[in-house]
């Protein structure tokens, strides 16, 4: 009898404790991104990030997303998180320089950090703090949101040289480095995605920027321009997660924990994917485009992007007391890091090429 009455007291417990998990409040969340329903793997990183959140918390966080073909307004995510009109947001941080220039760096600055070191930065080396610093203005808590890595310096129809063959030479190459290159000669432009292909087909322009192997298969450049230039400008450009602050503080403890681990893992897992995408889309394009050209800039056009970078970088320094905080704070990171990249990766990759 006792044994019968402890497994009815064990049952009654089961049933009450389902009951209670069955009743406990379910927090939904929209969230907006830059990206449209279809732009992998920018857009994978938010869709996965909701779905962890969703079975890590057995249904009690449920972020819906909203794609740019939703809300029609994809470089207004952090306006739109700041307003409470989205309780979170996926974007580009170096999207929000014209609002505040502070925020620039978090996404990647020429000739900085590449994908690794960066996340040792943020998440080791003071660069989450000081990314929370730059957007708590905004009332929001900011994350990074997943890695592209090393972006390719875009696709040119000609051979470039030397730097006379950047005078006037008309690229499409928007953000810092559009002003690093204007400040060497180059006509920058900026055009929408969906014209760039005409644009170079048409000789609008000569040569333009977009991602890397993963991302400009779709677009077709190497159609067109066969020389395809190694980067300089972005060596590690991580997206972010952007959340209202006073949405996640009502959420309760164990919520915030899984919405934070959430972002992290999917941030991760966008850059391993976007890896992947690289290395699969690249076989495909030499393989189908024999003639495409991999090349380097000229030593004389690294050493003008290098000049015109640290004279850009010093003038906002100058402009922006935060800014120059998280400029230094990446130059002393790299110093730290870089020479165990160096005694790593590249004389790993040095002796076995």
């Amino acid at each position: 009898m006792r044994n019968l009455k402890n497994i009815t007291i064990l049952i009654v417990s089961l049933f009450l404790t389902t009951q209670l998990i069955a009743k406990e409040k379910v927090y939904k969340i929209k969230m907006a991104t830059t990206w449209g329903p279809t732009l992998s793997p920018l857009i994978d990183a938010a869709n996965n990030m909701a779905k962890y959140a969703n079975e890590m918390s057995n249904g009690r966080l449920q972020i819906k997303v909203d794609t740019a073909n939703k809300h029609k307004a994809p470089f207004a995510i952090l306006d739109m998180v700041k307003a409470g009109q989205y309780d979170m947001g996926h974007s580009a941080s170096y999207y929000f320089k014209g609002k505040d220039i502070n925020t620039l760096p978090f996404t990647s600055m020429p000739f900085g950090l590449t994908a690794p070191e960066q996340y040792a930065w943020f998440y080791e080396g003071g660069g989450l703090e000081l990314m929370q610093k730059v957007y708590a203005k905004h009332n929001i808590l900011s994350f990074p949101g997943g890695s592209t890595g090393v972006q390719m310096g875009g696709w040119f129809r000609e051979e470039i040289k030397s730097l006379d063959d950047l005078q006037g030479l008309k690229m499409r190459i928007p953000g810092f480095a559009g002003e690093i290159m204007a400040r060497i000669g180059v006509q920058v432009t900026n055009i929408a995605p969906g014209e760039l292909y005409t644009a170079l087909d048409r000789n609008s322009i000569d040569a333009l920027e977009w991602v890397g192997p993963s991302m400009d298969i779709k677009m077709g450049f190497h159609k067109i321009a066969p020389f395809y230039y190694t980067g300089w400008h972005e060596p590690a450009s991580e997206m972010n997660f952007m959340v209202n602050k006073r949405v996640f503080k009502k959420l309760p403890k164990d919520l915030q924990k899984i919405l934070i681990i959430s972002m992290r893992v999917a941030a991760y897992d966008m850059y391993i994917q976007n890896y992947d995408m690289n290395a699969t889309a690249w076989q495909k394009m030499k393989s189908e485009y024999p003639n495409i050209k991999v090349k380097t800039l000229p030593s004389d056009v690294m050493n003008a992007l290098k000049k015109a970078n640290s004279e850009l970088r010093v003038e906002l320094g100058a402009k922006s007391p935060l800014l120059k905080e998280v400029l230094d704070s990446q130059d002393k990171y790299i110093k730290k890091v870089r020479e165990w990249t160096k005694m790593s990766d590249f004389l790993y990759l040095k002796d076995n090429i």
